[in-house]
């Protein structure tokens, strides 16, 4: 159980929760790997993060190398079931609590791994940057296949496995370096981006561009932006506010201050 809020975090959470009534509705929220932290889900930049770890495959690696396409692999199976089984926190229950309510608008989020989706955010109102680690793609042709179905080959040593129509290489449907950002996605998360009242940033370390450009985007265009994070960001003298403590607390302290829309 975590210790109870500071006097200090209990003011800056009735705070935003003011700021939220006040913007009527127009509220966004863009996630990162700091939300789900509490679900068990490591975070990549943070003190203990997987690149302190390892470095990042870069998508032009994987194409051209096949080590680095069987360590691609390695890494995602040994992954995968933390991913699948994990359940949403505190955090992701809040954010679908504030949509339900009609407070939020839309989930922007870097985070691959389907937990606001579980928590009960509907797709049409969730934009998922870096892709989505539920399924696996094709990189030439885009059919789509379930872990299910590619598990079992690797199980059986095929380490590079390739489409069955194609021959194109498999990959899970998540955004590596080097690859390009969804361009569906990045131009609806701009749109929501610019006309929220207000960007609520909830675990990001707002360092991988293109899609940290997004609460600058709020800003420019008059909107408010309020920072939930446990390390400094690159935007910090950006925001109104920055609450530095546990996003699942915060963000129930904050809910439980809001009064019902009508």
């Amino acid at each position: 159980m975590s210790a109870p809020l500071s006097a200090a975090l209990r003011r800056q959470a009735a705070a935003l929760a003011r700021s939220i009534a006040a913007a009527g509705g127009g509220v966004v929220a863009f996630t990162g790997a700091g939300i789900s932290t509490e679900s068990g889900i490591p975070d990549f930049r943070g003190p203990q993060g997987i690149w302190k770890k390892m470095r990042p495959i870069e998508l032009s690696e994987f194409l051209a190398d096949p080590a680095a396409r069987r360590e691609y692999w390695r890494r995602k199976v040994d992954g995968y079931p933390q991913m699948r089984d994990a359940e949403p926190n505190a955090g992701h229950r809040a954010l679908t609590r504030l949509f339900a309510s009609g407070y939020l608008e839309a989930v922007i989020t870097q985070n691959i791994d389907g937990l606001q989706q579980k928590a009960g955010i509907p797709e049409d109102h969730l934009i998922e940057l870096h892709g989505s680690n539920a399924y696996i793609h094709c990189l030439s042709c885009r059919r789509r296949y379930g872990w299910e179905e590619v598990l079992p080959r690797w199980e059986r040593g095929e380490r590079e496995p390739r489409c069955d129509g194609c021959g194109g290489w498999l990959k899970p449907a998540t955004i590596s370096f080097g690859q390009a950002m969804p361009e569906k996605e990045m131009q609806r998360a701009s749109r929501e981006a610019e006309r929220a009242a207000l960007m609520l940033v909830v675990g990001s370390s707002l360092q991988v561009y293109p899609a940290a450009a997004l609460p600058e985007i709020t800003s420019r265009a008059g909107g408010q932006v309020v920072i939930v994070n446990a390390e400094p960001t690159g935007l910090d003298g950006l925001a109104l506010d920055i609450l530095r403590g546990p996003a699942g607390d915060i963000l129930t302290a904050v809910c439980g201050q809001l009064p019902a829309r009508e």
